[in-house]
């Protein structure tokens, strides 16, 4: 059956109509709406989320019993994971890793429908694509069915711990992001479901990949001793930018994800929630990668990989013990190659409008590599 074509002119729109909770399970979704926050004008789109999930209970229900049935992963690779603040590279070195086919991924349609993900999803997929955007919301980088994308955007669907609610429900923002990234104030109950779930998730797609899976996600930065918990083997890739360029970033992207995708209320002080969380997800981050034995951690700066990403990758690969570098230096040249015109926003402000970063943080600044500017280490000194 050939599939109508799609005017280009949907292209990018469609997550304001089909929102990323269209691929929630009903029970994530029901918990969530009963908190309240969505907006009269955004009550069609929760609606529709509602109804896909009806829609899909019977293909949720075969999967989750197929897993069941199979869902013995004690023999599984343990995951990569890649952790950094929001806007520090962990896009590009997880796509750039991800061209070699010793890692599985996790693609966009195993994360929009993760409790489908290896029946319904495939079937879908060929029809949804056709929605995608070409680049992602917050940027020019590509948006494709090969590139990986972020277990949070799943957990978020299958769960009600994830720091994507307060993007959906803003008036809750600072709440979600200390529940979802920090585990602040979460029941024992809450904290096991999700274990339960991103285990489960996790372990259906390794065994569906057959190899290690890279998993890219910002908020996994605070949870590291909780994932070494699940998978005492996991190996962690710290990679990590110029404070300054991190934070204006961060507050662009939230402001843009907060306007795409919010079902309520979007007057919300995004810059707040940046200077509020940057801090304590790098001192955590910091403080837990120096507690992994020696073998499962490296750390990499943004900048020494777009310099010089091949000699970076091959340092990755020797401290982490990672196969296949030799068989795919061809695949990571091409992409390298391919993206090569991309450049970044980069904005190193003056001192004034994030004085409080250097002034507040200034060991942050010194533990990444980073020099003070005279001015702002005088009023760190």
């Amino acid at each position: 059956m050939q599939l109508p074509k799609q005017s280009s002119r949907g292209r990018g729109r469609a997550h304001r109509l089909f929102h990323p909770l269209c691929g929630a399970t009903l029970p994530t979704l029901a918990r969530l709406l009963l908190q309240g926050g969505v907006a009269p004008g955004r009550a069609h789109v929760a609606a529709i989320a509602v109804a896909m999930a009806g829609l899909r209970l019977p293909f949720t229900l075969g999967e989750a019993a197929f897993s069941a049935l199979h869902g013995h992963d004690d023999d599984l690779p343990a995951p990569i994971f890649i952790v950094g603040h929001w806007r520090s590279g962990t896009t590009h070195l997880a796509n750039l890793l991800s061209r070699s086919p010793a890692f599985g991924i996790l693609s966009p349609m195993s994360v929009g429908l993760p409790a489908e993900a290896l029946g319904l999803a495939r079937v879908a997929r060929p029809f949804v694509e056709q929605f995608f955007p070409r680049n992602r919301l917050i940027d020019a980088v590509t948006l494709a069915s090969d590139l990986p994308q972020e277990d949070e955007l799943a957990m978020a669907n299958l769960s009600t711990l994830s720091c994507n609610h307060g993007i959906y429900f803003p008036h809750r923002l600072r709440e979600e992001f200390d529940r979802g990234v920090f585990l602040d104030g979460v029941p024992a109950r809450e904290l096991s479901r999700w274990v339960v779930s991103l285990r489960g998730y996790v372990g259906k797609m390794t065994r569906d990949a057959g190899r290690p899976l890279l998993i890219r996600n910002p908020a996994n930065s605070a949870r590291i001793p909780l994932l070494r918990a699940i998978w005492p083997e996991a190996r962690f890739i710290h990679i990590h930018r110029h404070p300054a360029e991190v934070v204006a970033s961060a507050v662009r992207m939230f402001g843009v994800l907060v306007r795409e995708l919010s079902l309520g209320r979007t007057e919300v002080d995004v810059e707040a929630l940046v200077r509020h969380v940057y801090p304590r997800l790098m001192t955590r981050l910091l403080h837990d990668a120096a507690e992994l034995p020696e073998g499962q951690l490296v750390e990499i700066a943004y900048d020494d990989l777009r310099r010089q990403p091949l000699a970076e990758l091959a340092r990755i690969h020797a401290i982490l013990g990672l196969p296949g570098y030799d068989a795919a230096q061809g695949a990571f040249r091409d992409y390298v190659a391919k993206v090569s015109s991309y450049a970044p926003r980069t904005s190193r402000p003056d001192l004034s409008p994030q004085a409080w970063l250097v002034a507040e943080h200034a060991g942050i600044f010194r533990r990444l590599g980073f020099e003070l500017p005279g001015d702002a280490a005088a009023i760190a000194a």
